[in-house]
């Protein structure tokens, strides 16, 4: 419970040995001292992820050296907890400035007969072939694996994690960057068992010295003096014994050009795609704001012409007035379902809260890259947080409807979404407990999150309701008829279906970009770290949901459709839908995933955030219409 009060206090588990990167850099120096007691930095190993799988894996889950049980590991974040990273201290020893040429770290010996070791190494295979890779962490710096570019005029490939082996099959393909040897029509797995760890570090002016980058290299030696060139392939020899020697190298390189502030930057910006990607996201934005700015000029026009003209009619003949005048008594009639869409309105305001306070709090600088849990723990303490707005909403909009039933809509605002997504998130949790995943939150865990949601969220719900139904009912400009207005017939693209789908065809055009980048940081292991960016995107998305919501709106009230509550909300909500589509593409065509328990996975967290965007969506498109309709009936002239 320590931690969860901690997250609250937005101070994410001060008593770990984590640190926020470009806040408190550690010295080192060979000897230790009264000013300097850091000497040996240790290196941490983490969970094992791939891209052709959803499900990562513990380190120790499978047969490498054993960590060292004398070093209590840094805790983990409650994000950190929820994307699976965990934590150990390795037996991998770097003494400051000391360089290793090859040093044995432990063997591993397999038998044939032995069905215990037989299992094991078939484990291994597996990750292999699936392209596994492992992370690594020193000095709070991701360890890197750099490659040489194809193309010599673009820097190198810098990737934070490395594989753990090399599969080649029968016709000499791999899927990894590393080439070992191969015999054309058989399937060989190579184990990378051998790193060599070069540390760049700059010189301070007190004798001690600060990491400023850690890459890899890693390689496959069949034997321990590290110096052979015959790979290790994972298969018993004719005494039907495998011995797995691990082994590593230490090399040490000054560097002066770079400053420790600015350690991450070759990490960032090592992708040669990303010059290609930031010009079509700016490229797109402009469109959309284009789009936006003519949508808006239109609309702004013809009301402004629509409001002169019924202003200057005489009020006494009614035969005059058309468009969407004429359903000024029908307009604020209650909808059918306002309970429902109370409830969805006051979710959406929590998860609008939500975003955009994660999204200034990242943008000032304290959501840095290094520590990747951080950003989903503050989405969570302020999901939790802003349980006052969404019971506040909820409560103003259901009294507007004339609702009595306060006590329903206060208990269905509390727990209605919220256990909807955690029922989805545990059913996913039991599928990783049963694959063994590091991803399968403990129990303890979701014991802490219930109790956020219930000690917190619930309570807060309840304070903002009561507030909401305190307050005065909204006073409308115009009064409503007892009997309903007919309906007349509607054309296609006013329709009910029709006119929702079109409404989220713009918005997911401002931000299907973006997305590439998210479901990259998410499912392919990606640094993400453009969150002053998404801010941007995050603005004209709103920008563009109100606009296009308000535009549909207009020609469905001159079309003489006053059914306007729930259609603001799912016009706007439908880009949910599209954010769902798109998901398959990118499942289909990036990640390539196998196995029926990662397509359950994937799409089964995939849908917890179409949920969260439909919320957010649909709540930016009825509030804006909302605003919209109560501003254009206030202008004119009615009896």
């Amino acid at each position: 419970m320590e931690n969860y009060l901690c997250l609250l206090l937005f101070l994410i588990n001060p008593c770990s040995t984590f640190y926020l990167p470009a806040i408190a850099p550690v010295n080192y120096c060979a000897t230790s001292s009264e000013t300097c007691k850091n000497t040996i930095l240790p290196v941490l190993v983490n969970r094992l992820d791939s891209t052709e799988s959803a499900i990562p894996y513990d380190y120790t889950k499978f047969d490498f050296c054993p960590i060292d049980k004398s070093k209590s590991p840094p805790s983990e974040n409650l994000g950190q907890v929820l994307f699976g990273d965990r934590y150990h201290v390795s037996q991998y020893q770097i003494q400051w400035r000391k360089e290793e040429p090859c040093k044995k770290l432990c063997d591993k010996t397999y038998r044939k007969d032995n069905p215990d070791d037989v299992a094991k190494l078939e484990a291994m295979k597996k990750i292999i072939a699936q392209d596994y890779q492992q992370h690594w962490v020193v000095d709070n710096m991701p360890v890197a694996w750099c490659t040489q570019n194809t193309n010599s005029n673009q820097k190198d490939i810098c990737t934070t994690s490395f594989p753990v082996g090399c599969f080649i099959d029968k016709n000499g393909q791999t899927l990894s960057r590393c080439d070992p040897p191969h015999v054309g029509g058989k399937e060989y797995y190579y184990l990378l068992n051998h790193v060599e760890i070069t540390i760049e570090y700059k010189n301070m002016n007190d004798g001690t010295g600060r990491v400023v980058a850690v890459k890899i290299k890693p390689t496959s030696h069949a034997s321990d003096t590290c110096e052979t060139t015959q790979a290790l392939a994972l298969e018993f020899d004719q005494s039907d014994t495998l011995t797995v020697p691990y082994t590593y190298s230490v090399k040490w390189v000054e560097n002066t050009k770079v400053e420790w502030a600015s350690r991450w930057d070759y990490l960032l910006n090592s992708s040669n795609q990303v010059n290609v990607q930031w010009y079509s996201i700016l490229n797109s934005i402009v469109i959309v704001l284009f789009l936006s700015g003519m949508v808006a000029m239109i609309l702004l026009r013809t009301l402004h012409r629509d409001i002169a003209r019924y202003n200057q009619l005489d009020p006494e003949d009614p035969q005059e007035e058309f468009g969407w005048k004429l359903v000024h008594g029908d307009v604020f009639r209650p909808p059918r379902k306002g309970m429902m869409l109370s409830v969805l309105i006051g979710s959406g305001a929590q998860v609008f809260m939500m975003i955009s306070v994660t999204l200034v709090v990242s943008c000032l600088g304290f959501l840095y890259p290094g520590n990747r849990g951080f950003l989903l723990s503050m989405g969570v303490v302020m999901y939790v947080c802003f349980g006052s707005p969404a019971g506040y909403f909820a409560a103003r909009i259901y009294k507007s409807f004339g609702g009595e039933k306060w006590k329903s809509n206060v208990i269905l605002t509390a727990f209605f979404v919220p256990a909807i997504v955690f029922s989805v998130f545990f059913v996913l949790n039991l599928v990783l407990w049963g694959e063994g995943s590091s991803s399968a939150v403990p129990f303890g865990t979701l014991c802490g999150v219930l109790a956020l949601w219930i000690c917190v969220s619930v309570p807060l719900t309840f304070v903002g309701a009561f507030f909401g139904f305190r307050k005065p009912a909204i006073t409308y400009p115009t009064q409503t008829n007892q009997i309903p207005r007919h309906i007349p017939p509607q054309s296609f693209y006013t329709k009910r279906v029709p006119g929702i789908l079109m409404g989220g065809v713009l918005p997911v055009g401002s931000v299907f970009i973006q997305l590439y980048f998210i479901f990259n940081s998410i499912w392919a292991h990606q640094i993400y770290y453009m969150f002053w960016f998404l801010f941007i995107v995050f603005l004209i998305l709103v920008i563009t949901c109100a606009e296009t919501t308000i535009l549909l709106c207009y020609f469905h009230l001159c079309s003489e459709d006053y059914h306007w509550w729930w259609r603001a909300y799912l016009s706007s909500g439908s880009t949910a839908l599209y954010f769902f589509l798109y998901s398959i593409y990118f499942y289909a065509e990036r990640l390539q995933m196998e196995g029926a328990a990662s397509l359950f996975i994937f799409f089964g967290y995939t849908f917890i955030m179409a949920i969260y965007f439909f919320l957010l969506t649909g709540f930016v498109g009825f509030m804006s219409c909302f605003v919209f309709i109560n501003k254009i009936y206030s202008v004119v002239k009615t009896d």
